[in-house]
């Protein structure tokens, strides 16, 4: 019996044009049978109308949609607005996140950790909603220590949380061993590794820069050498993820993959989806494991 699981993340479009082509991403990544779609929020909660009208018509459309939801993005009344809003549409699992702290946000805000945010929603829903909450293998970029990183993702679980997700990564020891920390810690719940295949070498390295994620000198070499070269880029990239992913598969220590992707084609999910099923062919170890992909759109929104 296969148990695998596959899910997959968009960033919200903006534009009609953004809106027809995630149409058409969706409609060909739901022929895997995800278990859901997810959707980001923005940083600090920029692209939250973008994501509610986003989440709604995926879960229209007959597909388990999984909206972010974030601390510095509501207050707790608007907060439970939306809520009760994707509860009406049927709508069972979150990702409760911090977020991005905005700039002058000073005390205006309730909440400050993800795990006050995971409590809250547990004590006014119940178990209306399966929570997800956010990993760091590499150390959350504010974090104070290793062990302090771990143990503010415990707390997110003991608040409530079944699952976490965890930022990209390029080493799979960093995540193995970040696993292996949890486990001693106490942490049981399934800790999904997060990849990001590699579009767009630019835009790689501003994000990675923000969230505390590692590019290998390797990487970064290779990819300064293919400079503006967009379909090497890519090539390169589907090979070293899909490299990642099978290093991740043979140490039988994951439960879900989490792949982040930009797509500037469609095309581009085709060449993934013929990597995926080329992953999916190594047998009782793969049928062992669950998949999330998150794909983000790299087009102007």
């Amino acid at each position: 019996m296969n148990n695998h699981h596959l899910s997959f993340e968009f960033f919200p479009p903006k534009t009609e044009v953004g809106r027809l082509k995630l149409a058409k991403v969706h409609a060909k990544l739901k022929s895997l049978n995800p278990e859901f779609f997810s959707v980001t929020y923005g940083a600090g909660g920029s692209t939250k109308t973008f994501t509610k009208d986003t989440v709604l018509d995926i879960q229209k459309k007959g597909s388990n949609a999984v909206p972010h939801v974030s601390v510095c993005a509501d207050d707790t009344p608007s907060l439970f607005e939306l809520l009760n809003e994707y509860k009406s549409a049927g709508i069972s699992k979150i990702v409760a996140l911090r977020g991005d702290l905005p700039s002058g946000m000073g005390g205006t805000k309730q909440l400050v950790y993800a795990n006050e945010l995971v409590e809250l929603i547990k004590d006014h829903f119940g178990d209306s909603f399966e929570i997800f909450v956010a990993a760091y293998p590499e150390i959350h970029p504010e974090s104070e220590n290793y062990q302090k990183d771990i143990y503010w993702l415990n707390k997110k679980f003991e608040a409530g949380a079944s699952r976490g997700i965890t930022q990209y990564f390029y080493n799979s020891n960093s995540y193995l061993y970040f696993v292996e920390q949890c486990k001693k810690s106490g942490i049981e719940a399934p800790i999904i590794p997060g990849i990001m295949p590699i579009t767009n070498y630019h835009n790689l390295v501003r994000f990675s820069e923000n969230c505390g994620a590692d590019i290998p000198r390797w990487i970064q070499k290779r990819l300064h050498q293919y400079s503006d070269d967009a379909e090497s880029i890519k090539d390169f990239g589907l090979d070293v993820v899909t490299h990642l992913c099978e290093e991740l598969l043979e140490n039988n220590g994951i439960r879900q993959e989490s792949i982040t992707n930009s797509f500037s084609e469609i095309n581009g999910v085709r060449k993934i989806r013929k990597k995926v099923f080329s992953i999916e062919g190594k047998g009782d170890l793969y049928n062992r494991q669950f998949t999330h992909f998150e794909i983000e759109l790299d087009i102007e929104l």
